[in-house]
């Protein structure tokens, strides 16, 4: 059964940082793809992050860039998004997801079948 849980989350002031955590477990990692979806009350859940320990493929959405890092490809079974200089719009639950995707585009909610079940970042001005 595969299994995705978050962690990591919480309430930072703006300028600050936070890591999320997804650990996985129930499929084999050096075949999937991780990817990082958030979502804001009253918006659609949007693409943040992906990793593909298959290609080596990365993405990052347009508006994490140079702030957002995601690691662990080489990891056993966590995968990792580090958050830096956070703004009040990065405000929202996080997920991770997991399926046979490419990160070298942004990837689909629609296209991954395996969700965690979030962890809340706030982020205060």
């Amino acid at each position: 059964e595969v299994q995705l849980v978050e962690s990591g989350g919480g309430l930072v002031q703006a300028g600050g940082s936070l890591r999320l955590s997804c650990a996985a477990s129930g499929f084999n990692f050096d075949d999937y793809a991780i990817a990082w979806f958030r979502q804001a009350p009253g918006k659609e859940r949007e693409a943040v992050s992906c990793i593909s320990r298959d290609d080596g493929s990365l993405y990052y959405a347009d508006s994490v860039k140079g702030r957002f890092t995601i690691s662990g490809g080489n990891a056993k079974d966590t995968v990792y998004l580090q958050m830096n200089s956070l703004k009040p719009e990065d405000t929202a639950t996080y997920y991770c997801a997991a399926d046979y995707i490419r990160c070298t585009v942004r990837p689909r909610r629609a296209g991954l079948r395996y969700w965690g079940q979030g962890t809340q970042v706030t982020v205060s001005s």
